[in-house]
């Protein structure tokens, strides 16, 4: 149910929209009457408002739970990465797999731990003990930037696990600074990191968050 909670959540905040049966089908990798069935559920326990034709989302009471279970997994992403040398490409199956076992208390010392971070390894951020998410930045997505920008990865937003490798074996992850060397017709943009030029599909590209780098603050730096 968890799972179904935490998916409808980011979904809805993705596209700003309810979120249709078959778009949480194919999130989670089950079927749409499987969807359906614990669509039903979450209603029943005042989780889930459903319209019919328009898609279900959350209620106030399902958001709560929603940035409870975002809270678990995103402190553990953190903690393996940071103090169990986990790599940042691989830590989301495992925090997938523990946030539904952790206590509140639990939780509560490893963001002390870790010093109460903001974001988890991949820049999403983590809400606070009293469920708040931190006041975001202005953004801009890799795939709206020119030739030539310099630019600081704030951000990986939901990716598969392949494309996390791709990206780790890359060099590109949050707060390392990339150079936009070309930008292909068909939308493959071609960058420089600091370990090599690297060339990423437009798919990608748009899922990343970055800053722009003035010239004056990289100086002053």
């Amino acid at each position: 149910m968890e799972d179904y909670i935490k998916a409808i959540y980011m979904i809805d905040k993705e596209t700003g929209e309810r979120v249709s049966t078959s778009a949480l089908a194919e999130y989670l990798d089950v079927t749409p009457p499987t969807v359906s069935a614990m669509i039903k559920k979450l209603e029943q326990r005042g989780l889930a408002d459903r319209e019919d034709y328009k898609g279900v989302r959350l209620t106030a009471d399902g958001d709560l739970v929603a940035l409870e279970i975002l809270r678990h997994h995103r402190l553990l992403e953190a903690f393996l990465t940071e103090q169990l040398d986990f790599d940042w490409a691989d830590v989301h199956k495992e925090a997938d797999r523990l946030e539904h076992h952790v206590s509140d208390e639990l939780t509560s010392r490893i963001a002390d731990v870790l010093g109460d971070p903001g974001v988890d390894p991949h820049g999403d951020p983590i809400p606070d003990a009293d469920l708040r998410l931190p006041e975001g930045e202005d953004r801009t997505r890799l795939d709206e930037v020119s030739i030539g920008d310099r630019v600081n990865v704030r951000r990986i937003r939901h990716q598969g696990d392949e494309e996390l490798r791709y990206l780790s074996e890359a060099g590109v992850k949050p707060g390392v600074v990339l150079t936009v060397t070309d930008i292909a017709p068909f939308g493959m943009l071609t960058v420089e990191t600091p370990s090599g030029t690297q060339s990423l599909p437009e798919s990608i590209s748009r899922q990343i968050e970055i800053s722009l780098v003035e010239p004056e603050s990289e100086t002053a730096g």
